[in-house]
């Protein structure tokens, strides 16, 4: 009888951890999932516009778009 309980308790263990998440991160109905996924990927995409900002790297280039001798000629 322990023996079986074991057996169980064991195979329920490794199967809970083969399911995924108990609650679903978005929405199962998919114009929902679609939208919760969009507000998603605008967060991210602010993200990466955020670390430009920080290190100046949206700030406009003073470089010329040519290359110049530099020497006397």
């Amino acid at each position: 009888m322990f023996n079986r309980l074991l057996f169980i308790a064991v195979l329920a263990g490794l199967l809970s951890t083969a399911t995924g998440c108990i609650h679903a991160i978005f929405s199962g109905d998919p114009m929902k999932r679609s939208n919760q996924l969009l507000m998603k990927s605008e967060d991210m995409r602010l993200i990466h516009d955020e670390w430009e900002r920080f290190w100046m790297l949206d700030q406009p280039s003073h470089m010329t778009p040519y290359r110049t001798h530099g020497g006397i000629m």
